[in-house]
C-alpha cells in the first residue's frame, strides 16, 4: 500500500480518493472527483498529488537521461550519472543553503522588519523643478502620433496584453525600457532550470485559497524532499540533506497591492486601472507607485522571492511581506514561480490566457488542480462574456465629441481616422438600441450582428486595426483624463474622481467581440435593468477556451464536493476526449449511513400535492400548505433548521402571506416564531455575517433558529452549517431557470445543433438539452443540501419538498452518498408517517 503522508489515519474513502489521484495524474488523465464536504478533500488532493509529485522528483534526479550505449561499460555510464546528478544537487543545494538562512534568521529579524524603514529608495520630488501648468496639463491629454508598421496583421485579442487588464506589447516593451518593468532577475536561467513538474491549484475564491494553505502547513514537513547519492544499487541511498516544500500564493492586485492611494478603490477594475496609470511613461514621478519592481530593486524582488519560498504564506502573509521589504507583491510573486512545487491560485488567473501570459505561466508538464469546480463552466463563460449599457455609450460618445472639438485640428494622420471610425460604430451601437425601444417596450432577445453594425459607414471598418489601435493608443484613459479635466476648468468646485475606470474601457471591451464573434457565442438586448437598455455578448460554450489547458498540462483535476451531475463536463467541456482519457470518482461519506436521513416530501400535512413550479406555487393555498409543512418540521426537528427557496421573489412572496395570517388566526409567522427564532436572507446579501451570527447564538442559547435562505444566494455555498446549526436542510421545489429567457432560449439551441454536429440526431440534441436544463437546476440543489453533515460525527435530515422528487430522473442526479440513504422515493408515503420518520430518526440521536 501505498504511503501518502496523511497527517492523520486516512478514512478508506480518502485511501481511494488519493489512489484514484495519484493514477490519474501517472496516467495524464482528466480527472472528475467528487468527495463531499467534510470527508477531508483538501488533505486528499494535497497527499495525493505531492505524492506523486515528490516520487517524479526522485525518478528526474535518479534516473537520468543518459543515453545507455551497449559498447559503453557500466562504470561509464554510472560515472554520468552521478557527474549529472551533483550538478543537479548542487543547483538546489544553493537555492535550498539560502532559503534556510532566511527561515533561521525570520524570527530574530521579525521585529526589525515590522518597526523598520521600508527597503526602497526615496524618490526625488519633481526634481526638474518645472512648474506644471494648465496648458501642460492639457498638452498631456494629446496622443502621441500613431503609425502601426503592419496594419494587415490581425492582433491577437487574447494574447497581445500582456497585462491583464491592458498594457500592450508595445507599451510593455516601453515601460521595459524605462526600467519600470521587471525582467528575469540576474538568477533568472538558475529559476528556469529550477522549472521541475509543479502542481498548480485553483480554486474560486481567496479565502479558500487561504483555507487550503492552512492544510498545507499541516503536511509540509512529511513531503520535504531528500536529496541524495545514489550508488550502483537503487537501495543504497544516502541522505544528505532535507529541502522544505516550496509553496507560492498568486492573486490579484486588490489582495497584493500594498500602495494604499490604490487599495482604497472600491473594485478590481478600478484597482487595476489606477495601477496601469501610475505605470505609465507621462505619470509624474511624485505620482508613481513607489513600490513597482524595476531595475534598480532586483535585490529586493531577489529577497521578497527567496522569503516567500522559505515558508508557507498565504495572500495576506504575502501583503505583509511585500510591505516589509518594500516591494510590490503583485510583480514581485512572479519571480517565485518557477522555483515553486506548489502555486495556488484564484480562478482568473489560471483561466485566462492573458493573465498566464501576464504571469508568464507555462502548464506544460505540470499538474493542475482546480478546486469547488461545480460551477467551472460558468466562471469560464462569464469572464468572457461582456455587457455595455445604453447610458455607457452615450456618456462615451459624450467624452469623445467633447475631446474631437478640443483636440481636432492637432489629431495627425490615423488618430484623427481612428477616432472617427470609433465615433461612428458607437453611434451605431446606440442607434440600434434607441431603435429596438422604440419599436417595442421589451426589448429582449437575440441581435444579429449586422444589425449592430448597421451604422453609415460602419461596414467599412476594419475593426481589428481599430481595436489594436484602441489598445495600443491607450485612447479611453486619455479621453477620459481630458473630460474630467474639461468639468474642472469649467466648474472649480468639481471634484476629481479618486479614480474610476474609463467608460470608453468598457465599450472597447464590448468591441473586441465583434473583432472576432465565436461560434460559441450570441449578442443579446435587455430591458431588464430599468429603463437602461444593454447588449451583452455571452460565451455559450466554455470548451475551446479550457481546452488550452487541457492540452498544454500532463493531468487536469476537477475537484468539488457537489460535482454531480457529472455528465455536463463529459459531453459539454471534454467532449473531445474518449472516455479513456477521463477518469471519475464520487465518493461516499465518511458518516455512517444511519446518521444522514433523506426524503422527498410530495404531499403536505392536508394531502395538497407539492407542486412548486413556476405556475402553481404562488396558490394561497400552495403558500399555506408550505407554512404548515415548516411549522411541523420546525416542532419536530431540533435546534437548527434552514430552508431553502428557489428565489428571493418567492421568498418574499411566501413570508408576505405567512406573516399576514388568516381571519381569526394566529399567523403562521408568529407561530414559527413561537418554536424558533427565525431569520431571513436578504437579497443584497447585506449583513449575511450579522444573520449567521444571530442565527448561531440563537441556538446556542437553546432557543433554536430558523434560517430562510435562497438557492444559489450567500448561504447557499461556501457556508457550513455544521451540528447543531444544520440539523436539517429543506429545499423547497426545483430553481429550474427560466427557460423562456432569449438567453437560456440560444444556450439549449447551441446544446441541439451541438450535438447533431457530432453525430446525433434531432431527437439527441432535444434530450442532450433536457439533460443540460435539468443538470443546471440540480447542480443548485446539490449544493444547497450539501451544506449539511460537516464531520463523521454529525448527523441530520435533508428534506425536499416537491412530487417531482420522486420522480428517477431528478433522483439520480443527487450525489451518491444521498442516493444510498434516500428512504420515500416513490413519494407515497403520508405526510403523518413521514414526520414519524423524521421524530425517531432524531429520537435515536439523543439517547
Amino acid at each position: 500500500m501505498k504511503d501518502f503522508h496523511h497527517p492523520f489515519t486516512p478514512y478508506d474513502i480518502q485511501l481511494e480518493f488519493m489512489n484514484a489521484l495519484y493514477d490519474c495524474i501517472e496516467d495524464g488523465q482528466v480527472g472528475i472527483f467528487e468527495s463531499p464536504t467534510g470527508t477531508g478533500k483538501s488533505l486528499s488532493l494535497i497527499c495525493g498529488s505531492l505524492t506523486w509529485l515528490r516520487e517524479q522528483q526522485v525518478k528526474l534526479h535518479v534516473v537520468l537521461e543518459v543515453n545507455d550505449h551497449d559498447e559503453e561499460p557500466a562504470w561509464v555510464i554510472a560515472h554520468k550519472k552521478e557527474e549529472r546528478l551533483g550538478l543537479v544537487r548542487r543547483r538546489q543545494q544553493d537555492l535550498e543553503g539560502r532559503l534556510s538562512k532566511i527561515r533561521a534568521k525570520e524570527h530574530q529579524q521579525k521585529q526589525r522588519y515590522e518597526n523598520g524603514e521600508p527597503l526602497q529608495k526615496r524618490t526625488k520630488s519633481n526634481p526638474s523643478g518645472h512648474t506644471i501648468t494648465a496648458a501642460d496639463e492639457e498638452a498631456s491629454y494629446l496622443l502621441d502620433d500613431y503609425d502601426s508598421e503592419d496594419e494587415t496583421t490581425k492582433p491577437q485579442i487574447s494574447a497581445g496584453s500582456r497585462e491583464v487588464g491592458g498594457i500592450s506589447t508595445k507599451s510593455f516593451d516601453l515601460l521595459n525600457r524605462l526600467g519600470m518593468i521587471v525582467n528575469p532577475i540576474s538568477e533568472a536561467d538558475d529559476m528556469q532550470a529550477l522549472d521541475e513538474p509543479k502542481i498548480f491549484y485553483c480554486s474560486r475564491t481567496h479565502s479558500q485559497l487561504t483555507q487550503f494553505a492552512n492544510e498545507v502547513r499541516r503536511v509540509k514537513s512529511s513531503f520535504a524532499l531528500q536529496s541524495m547519492t545514489v550508488s550502483e544499487e537503487p537501495k543504497s541511498t544516502i541522505v544528505e540533506s532535507v529541502a522544505e516544500m516550496k509553496y507560492l500564493s498568486l492573486g490579484s492586485r486588490k489582495n497584493l497591492c500594498i500602495n494604499p492611494k490604490v487599495t482604497r478603490l472600491a473594485s478590481l477594475p478600478m484597482i487595476n486601472e489606477r495601477c496601469l496609470e501610475l505605470q505609465q511613461p507621462g505619470t509624474p514621478q511624485d505620482d508613481r507607485c513607489p513600490f513597482i519592481p524595476n531595475k534598480e530593486k532586483e535585490t529586493l524582488v531577489n529577497d521578497f522571492r527567496d522569503h516567500t519560498l522559505a515558508s508557507i504564506r498565504d495572500i495576506e502573509d504575502m501583503g505583509e511581506l511585500g510591505k516589509r521589504i518594500g516591494v510590490c507583491p503583485y510583480y514581485a510573486s512572479r519571480a517565485g514561480i518557477k522555483p515553486s512545487e506548489l502555486i495556488t491560485l484564484p480562478y482568473p488567473l489560471l483561466l485566462q490566457k492573458t493573465a498566464r501570459e501576464a504571469l508568464d505561466i507555462t502548464l506544460k508538464g505540470h499538474v493542475v488542480i482546480i478546486d469547488e469546480a461545480h460551477n467551472l463552466m460558468d466562471a469560464i463563460s462569464n469572464m468572457y462574456s461582456v455587457k455595455i449599457f445604453l447610458s455607457q455609450l452615450e456618456r462615451s460618445r459624450g467624452q469623445l465629441g467633447i475631446y474631437l472639438q478640443r483636440f481636432r485640428n492637432k489629431l495627425k494622420g490615423r488618430n484623427r481616422v481612428y477616432i472617427t471610425q470609433l465615433v461612428r460604430l458607437v453611434d451605431s451601437l446606440i442607434a440600434y438600441l434607441k431603435s429596438t425601444s422604440a419599436k417595442s417596450k421589451s426589448a429582449d432577445g437575440l441581435v444579429e450582428i449586422n444589425n449592430l453594425m448597421a451604422g453609415k459607414g460602419v461596414d467599412q471598418i476594419n475593426l481589428y486595426k481599430l481595436v489594436r489601435y484602441l489598445q495600443e493608443s491607450k485612447l479611453a484613459r486619455k479621453v477620459d483624463g481630458y473630460d474630467t479635466h474639461s468639468k474642472q476648468s469649467k466648474d472649480t468646485t468639481f471634484k476629481k474622481p479618486t479614480s474610476t475606470m474609463p467608460v470608453l474601457t468598457q465599450v472597447q471591451s464590448f468591441l473586441q467581440t465583434l473583432v472576432n464573434p465565436a461560434v460559441d457565442g450570441r449578442y443579446f438586448v435587455s430591458s431588464n435593468e430599468g429603463s437602461d437598455l444593454s447588449l451583452k455578448y455571452m460565451l455559450l460554450d466554455p470548451t475551446y477556451h479550457f481546452k488550452e489547458i487541457v492540452e498544454e498540462a500532463r493531468a487536469v483535476i476537477l475537484a468539488g464536493g457537489t460535482m454531480s451531475p457529472m455528465e455536463d463536463y463529459t459531453h459539454h467541456l471534454f467532449p473531445y476526449l474518449s472516455s479513456e482519457r477521463i477518469k471519475i470518482l464520487s465518493c461516499g461519506h465518511v458518516i455512517p449511513v444511519e446518521n444522514l436521513l433523506a426524503l422527498p416530501i410530495t404531499k403536505g400535512p392536508t394531502g395538497l400535492d407539492f407542486d412548486f413550479t413556476f405556475e402553481r406555487r404562488n396558490t394561497p393555498g400552495m403558500i399555506d400548505a408550505l407554512g404548515t409543512c415548516v411549522l411541523r418540521l420546525s416542532q419536530t426537528v431540533p435546534d437548527g433548521l434552514v430552508v431553502f427557496f428557489p428565489s428571493y421573489a418567492y421568498l418574499e412572496q411566501v413570508t408576505i402571506r405567512w406573516k399576514a395570517g388568516l381571519e381569526n388566526q394566529c399567523s403562521i409567522w408568529n407561530d414559527l416564531a413561537k418554536n424558533k427564532a427565525v431569520f431571513l436572507e436578504s437579497r443584497d446579501n447585506v449583513g449575511v455575517e450579522d444573520v449567521l451570527q444571530d442565527y448561531t447564538h440563537a441556538i446556542q442559547a437553546g432557543k433554536g433558529g430558523l434560517l430562510l435562505s435562497v438557492i444559489g444566494g450567500k448561504m447557499s455555498e461556501g457556508i457550513n452549517f455544521s451540528d447543531k446549526l444544520g440539523r436539517a436542510v429543506v429545499v423547497v421545489g426545483l430553481p429550474f431557470p427560466n427557460i423562456h429567457t432569449a438567453e437560456w432560449k440560444a444556450k439549449l439551441e447551441y446544446i441541439e445543433n451541438a450535438t447533431i454536429s457530432r453525430g446525433g440526431s434531432a431527437a439527441d440534441g432535444k434530450m442532450a438539452g433536457r439533460q443540460f436544463y435539468e443538470n443546471a437546476c440540480m447542480r443548485a440543489v446539490n449544493q444547497s443540501i450539501g451544506r449539511a453533515i460537516r464531520h463523521q460525527n454529525d448527523y441530520a435530515a435533508i428534506i425536499m419538498l416537491d412530487r417531482r422528487y420522486n420522480t428517477p430522473r431528478i433522483q439520480e442526479k443527487l450525489p451518491a452518498w444521498i442516493q444510498k440513504s434516500l428512504l420515500n422515493k416513490d413519494g407515497k408515503k403520508p405526510f403523518s408517517e413521514i414526520l414519524s420518520s423524521i421524530t425517531g430518526f432524531f429520537d435515536s440521536k439523543t439517547v
